[in-house]
């Protein structure tokens, strides 16, 4: 029954369940599907592109608490904890949050051009994940703008075939609470499931607690044989305080960490997402049309700007699209061919007071303890508007050699509609520029080429050239920051509507395969960007400029291997060495070409020691290792780095229920998830989570 459909379906939940390249069991993973690299389940040893997978069940048995816990199981992939569970991410670039990836649900975009959020992983249901791919390096020739550093892809969970429920609770230190209930069932022609996250969190530092409810739910239903329908509605609501992580001066970072200098800082989170695919499969081609809603908000009162820029902005985006396309398969030669175009309509609006805080202290460690609300500095709607055809193919000369090619043109516009007539808005001794009604226009077409070549049965060979691009944001177009007069005003809000788009060119090498039980996957790389985005901010005013500036090259070599020890111990590691630095880079501050870039660390490293000693029971010691980086451009203070050391395990008491729990932090090390200079060149650090207990029971029908 629904054969054909039902193998599509399978061959895509396959891609999160089989395993990665770099934790998967030697006898799987010249066999294991990607489908992140070409929008199709395609073999992996087939598929030019550095594709990592963090398997469903990896996801299942360790229930991170935040992305950072499960992503670094990916070579060259970091995610640093900012706040909650806010992020920021590191892949193929510094740590930063710069919108230089592309993040998807079920290949769906979580949001739209123009409107990246950072913190984009805490929107999806990350604990109750079917898998999550990320395919580094760029790929816009697929997926259009945002994709340079990186497309990370978390895929839902398949329905069941029967009746199936379950959830856990767990508690631990700091007022953490989560329950993870699930539940589906599958009928004749198909089947559902429904997942929940309740988390809620006083947090480890001062007024830093969070509360968070999402949900997913997915829908296949199967039309003959040959079609199939799935339904996915996911949705998150957080109501977070946020110091960003608030950095402190070293003396309060080694002494008094749980202290918060930004205690008044907040974000209030609404993300809800709505796509239904539908997919036909009729002999060697295939059809599939997949239109979407997105309804994302938020209200934030931004800690990054309270020193130089305070506000309280309220978001507004909603999304209408359609990813359409047709593929084909051809006899000679092993031949595809697939075609697609993305329609995307996204209506947004910004509405940002100016807030007036009350401070003690000065310099660093300055503390901001109240603020009243001021007036209106910003008020518009803005559309974002795209249009994006692609062609995508692939041909196999020899039997061993497949090689691959790719287009995608995108027309992009946004529609800007002012409340604010053009000038400048005073408020006190502050500026705000303000642009006119008008429409910005961004084109881009770019390439991708790649081949793979089998060296044996089980050694495989990959070779790729691809570009991506990133047209700014919204608020880098229309939302100039302060400044200290009209005229610098108005001249910002000019300058900042002449950016134009981000460009990179990445060439890569990879070889993968298995060798004496060991499965590899080695892959070095050099990606170039050009006109990067970049603000400028005057040590003396505050005030910021945002520019395009210059070229930055990044390159390095990632290496993931797993392997067996004995029977029941193997072990598992991801890492990464690279050096991300100025090319060109000439700014008010000085010229800092050859300069290794900021918050860049060279080594980032992940190792997994899993122990089973016998059904059902598992221990996991896992090392992080996080190399040194620059604070500044000079290059001229440093933060050493750190090793982490975390403890997981679980054992089943029965077929129903198991107990879980795990240690974070083992050795209850002092580090920083993030260090940097203040406006002061004052060295300050964002502490890391202490040592941290969480326990749990979860239960299986």
């Amino acid at each position: 029954m629904c054969t054909d459909a039902m193998r599509t379906v399978v061959a895509v939940s396959c891609a999160c369940v089989a395993g990665s390249g770099i934790a998967a069991d030697a006898d799987t993973i010249l066999g294991q599907v990607t489908v992140t690299a070409t929008r199709e389940e395609t073999r992996l040893v087939e598929t030019p592109a550095s594709v990592g997978v963090v398997k469903a069940a990896e996801i299942a048995a360790d229930k991170p608490s935040h992305p950072a816990q499960i992503m670094s199981q990916i070579p060259g992939a970091a995610v640093a904890v900012t706040n909650g569970e806010g992020h920021t991410t590191a892949i193929r670039q510094p740590f930063s949050t710069a919108p230089v990836y592309l993040f998807l649900e079920d290949g769906v975009p979580s949001r739209s051009t123009g409107f990246f959020n950072h913190n984009a992983l805490y929107e999806i249901n990350i604990p109750q994940a079917g898998g999550i791919e990320v395919n580094r390096g760029p790929s816009s020739a697929l997926y259009g703008s945002d994709a340079i550093g990186g497309v990370v892809n978390v895929m839902t969970r398949t329905p069941p075939t029967k009746p199936e429920a379950g959830g856990s609770v767990e508690v631990g230190e700091h007022g953490w609470r989560r329950a993870l209930l699930s539940g589906g069932n599958g009928y004749e022609n198909g089947g559902f499931r429904a997942d929940l996250n309740l988390t809620s969190t006083e947090g480890w530092r001062d007024n830093t607690g969070y509360d968070r409810k999402s949900g997913t739910v997915r829908w296949d239903h199967f039309i003959g044989d040959s079609t199939v329908l799935k339904t996915v509605i996911g949705f998150s609501e957080i109501d977070q305080d946020t110091g960003a992580n608030s950095p402190l001066v070293r003396s309060d970072y080694r002494d008094d960490p749980t202290k918060n200098y930004l205690p008044i800082a907040f974000r209030k989170v609404h993300a809800f997402r709505l796509s239904t695919n539908y997919e036909q499969e009729i002999g060697s081609s295939l059809v599939s049309v997949t239109p979407y809603f997105r309804d994302d908000s938020m209200d934030l009162l931004a800690s990054y700007a309270l020193r130089f820029d305070p506000s309280l902005a309220e978001t507004r985006n909603q999304s209408y699209g359609l990813m359409a396309k047709w593929r084909q398969d051809f006899a000679p030669l092993r031949a595809r061919l697939i075609a697609g175009v993305d329609l995307d309509l996204s209506p947004g609006a910004r509405r940002e007071n100016r807030i007036d805080a009350t401070t003690r202290g000065s310099g660093a460690s300055q503390e901001f303890i109240d603020y009243t609300v001021g007036p209106r500095i910003y008020d518009y709607d803005v559309e974002y508007r795209g249009i994006s055809p692609y062609v995508h193919g692939e041909i196999s000369p020899t039997e061993r050699l497949r090689l691959t090619a790719g287009l995608r043109y995108d027309g992009m516009r946004y529609e800007f509609n002012n409340r604010f007539s053009a000038g400048a808005v005073q408020v006190g001794s502050s500026f705000y520029g303000q642009a006119g009604d008008q429409s910005v226009s961004f084109h881009r077409a770019t390439p991708k080429l790649g081949a793979t070549y089998a060296l044996d049965d089980t050694t495989h060979l990959f070779a790729s050239y691809n570009q991506g691009f990133r047209v700014p944001s919204e608020s880098q177009l229309f939302r100039p920051s302060r400044a200290t007069s009209g005229a610098a005003a108005v001249a910002l809000a000019q300058s900042a509507l002449q950016l134009e788009a981000i460009k990179a060119d990445q060439f890569e090498l990879g070889l993968r395969g298995v060798a004496g039980g060991v499965s590899y996957d080695v892959v070095a790389y050099q990606l170039t960007k050009r006109d990067d985005i970049v603000s400028q901010r005057d040590p003396v005013t505050t005030q910021t400029t945002t520019t395009n500036a210059g070229e930055t090259r990044h390159r390095g070599i990632e290496l993931g291997l797993g392997a067996p020890l004995r029977g029941d111990l193997r072990v598992d590691a991801a890492i990464s060495y690279a050096r991300h630095e100025y090319v060109d880079w000439k700014t008010s501050q000085g010229d800092f070409s050859g300069k290794e870039q900021l918050s860049a660390p060279r080594l980032i490293a992940n190792t997994r020691l899993t122990w089973m000693p016998m059904s059902g029971a598992r221990a996991r010691l896992e090392w992080v290792r996080l190399g040194s980086y620059w604070l500044d451009d000079t290059n001229t203070v440093k933060y050493g780095g750190h090793d982490l050391f975390n403890l997981r395990g679980d054992y089943a008491l029965n077929r129903t229920v198991s107990l879980f729990g795990s240690i974070q932090n083992l050795t209850d090390r002092r580090y920083a998830e993030s260090a940097q200079l203040s406006t002061g060149r004052t060295p300050v650090y964002s502490p890391g989570l202490p040592r941290t207990l969480i326990a749990g029971v979860e239960a299986k029908w």
